[in-house]
């Protein structure tokens, strides 16, 4: 069965959220919906898998609440299940940067359409920064992006404080997987004293779904935070997996280290695997095998 993957976020004043917790849990669970939507005075942030008709019943639930009313989606498809349970949590923010004074519903950066993307960061001006994480990096950005090096979003302001000066950068662009973090990070940006902030809207999925491959500036995939691993152009499945031992994502040369074990180790966490947790994967991979 085909299922559609839908993907969104809305920063709004929610006083109210840990009351809309039970009602959206229990519609998302007689439409058969799996996924994770999270909850927070500032907004809703999710994503999350189901049929064609589940996932407009749930869009169209979300959007009769009139903060909700403009709420927008973005999707793709998945042959085979992208989560495995649902989840409707309540948050602090919905996108954790651990700054309690930014708020994007007051200060934000400069929306850039994706098709008016390559123009922006082609200007010999611009500083382009991807906001994500590390190991997001690593599988695919933009030619010329900068990589913080960071392991979590908490560390972009302290990156942001020690590498750039708003004086030396006159124009920033950000982006990130689904446009969400770029929010935030523009927000503080523009906090922070710089002047010209851009962001890409809808992120780097919707970049990849709207721009052809032919004129596209993305070199790799892009991770995505479900059983997919990373998506291509066209939002298609990408050629990563992920480590059941750390998370991590692998490719296929990843495959090839002698460090990498089917179902255990990668390259990525083979020296930190305890006995015991060695122990609980050959388990788990045991049943498994049993299973099939």
């Amino acid at each position: 069965m085909t299922l559609v993957v839908a993907t969104f976020y809305k920063f709004v004043k929610l006083l109210d959220y840990a009351e809309k917790q039970q009602s959206l849990l229990s519609y998302c669970q007689a439409q058969g919906i799996k996924g994770t939507i999270l909850l927070a005075q500032e907004g809703i942030n999710g994503t999350i898998a189901g049929s064609r008709e589940s996932i407009d019943s749930v869009l169209s639930f979300l959007r009769s609440d009139s903060r909700f009313a403009d709420l927008e989606h973005k999707e793709s498809i998945a042959e085979e299940p992208p989560f495995q349970r649902l989840k409707v949590r309540l948050k602090k923010e919905i996108v954790t940067i651990g700054l309690p004074n930014i708020d994007p519903n007051e200060k934000v950066g400069t929306y850039v359409a994706p098709k008016d993307w390559n123009r922006i960061i082609s200007d010999p001006e611009i500083v382009l920064i991807d906001t994500r994480n590390d190991y997001e990096f690593s599988i695919g950005t933009f030619k010329k992006a900068q990589n913080p090096s960071t392991e979590s979003f908490r560390q972009f302001p302290e990156y942001v404080n020690k590498h750039l000066s708003p004086t030396q950068y006159k124009k920033v662009a950000l982006f990130c997987t689904g446009g969400i973090r770029c929010e935030k990070a523009s927000s503080f940006m523009l906090s922070q004293g710089f002047q010209e902030v851009y962001h890409l809207k809808g992120g780097i999925l919707k970049y990849l779904e709207e721009v052809p491959p032919e004129e596209s500036l993305w070199e790799g995939e892009c991770f995505v935070f479900d059983e997919r691993v990373a998506v291509s152009h066209g939002l298609e499945l990408g050629s990563y997996e992920m480590c059941v031992g750390c998370g991590h994502p692998i490719s296929e040369a990843d495959k090839t280290s002698p460090h990498y074990e089917e179902g255990i180790s990668c390259p990525y966490c083979f020296d930190s695997l305890t006995p015991e947790k060695r122990a609980g994967l050959e388990e788990k991979k045991r049943q498994i095998t049993t299973g099939k």
